[in-house]
């Protein structure tokens, strides 16, 4: 490969249209303050580098980037582009990442709003992320030890796996189809409405009005917290581990709790069966 290091790039389209090259120890950053470094780049790699200007890695086919920093000034930073793999990185730009395929993201940290929207096939590992409207309309996404915190999550995703994750968040799942969550807490207001064939698995779910309007919808042996108005209009199969402040109209399906403070019926339909065991 071509090994570009130990270099500060400020001019536009530095390295564009590159191809088999490393970067190492780079900075692009400066006064010409220059967008696209890399743009219609391929088999590129970066390491220890630092990105402080925009849109830098767009079209680029084949793209390892390794202990970098991508600052809150490289807006957009990785759009049209496939085959990625990123580790121990800060992606603290707005719009990181979207419009991409076959992406894995590990141990890194991500500060993004509007992170991830339109990408098919992510998968993220022991890493910390913060964004709103994170992962809009993407689909084939397995997570495994993430931290998100943030709002309106996952909206319109499809195939999703989450496994030993922590999720703070509002508004979550929303129109998501064919999502399962193991192992997990979810925390927040919202979960989950006109969710589709969505599973949770030994979860703990907390926050108001959890899982309305949802069809295909699965709780397997999880924890609710603070959940009231739970399940209304839902069609639902669940069995929680603790009590449940109110369950109003669930359409269809079974719920069995030890616990239900009350139990809501006031639309014609609501004939999902809820079964209260006790201690």
């Amino acid at each position: 490969m071509n090994i570009i290091e130990n270099v500060t790039m400020d001019q536009e389209r530095a390295l564009y249209g590159s191809s088999d090259v490393l970067v190492r120890h780079c900075s692009f950053d400066g006064p010409a303050d220059g967008e696209s470094a890399l743009k219609e780049s391929s088999n590129v790699a970066v390491e220890d580098s630092y990105f402080n200007l925009r849109y830098p890695f767009w079209h680029v086919h084949g793209l390892k980037i390794d202990s970098s920093e991508l600052t809150d000034k490289c807006r957009a930073a990785i759009w049209y582009s496939d085959h990625i793999r990123i580790t121990d990185t800060k992606l603290h730009g707005i719009k990181a990442l979207r419009e991409c395929t076959d992406a894995e993201i590990t141990s890194s940290s991500i500060i993004s709003p509007e992170f991830g929207w339109s990408v098919h096939g992510l998968k993220m590992t022991d890493t910390s992320a913060e964004s709103e409207y994170f992962l809009m309309r993407s689909s084939d996404i397995v997570f495994n030890n993430v931290d998100f915190k943030g709002k309106y999550s996952f909206q319109y995703a499809e195939n999703i796996e989450i496994s030993g994750s922590r999720l703070d968040t509002k508004d979550a799942f929303w129109h998501a189809k064919n999502v399962t969550v193991r192992d997990s807490v979810v925390n927040g207001e919202y979960l989950a409405w006109y969710s589709e064939n969505l599973t949770l698995i030994n979860c703990t779910i907390k926050g108001t009005q959890p899982l309305c309007y949802c069809k295909g919808l699965k709780l397997i042996d999880c924890h609710m917290e603070d959940c009231d108005l739970a399940f209304e209009r839902s069609h639902v199969e669940a069995t929680i581990l603790t009590p449940v402040i109110s369950i109003k109209n669930p359409l269809s399906g079974h719920i069995t709790a030890p616990s239900v403070g009350e139990i809501i019926r006031d639309i014609p339909g609501a004939d999902g069966e809820i079964t209260v065991t006790g201690y």
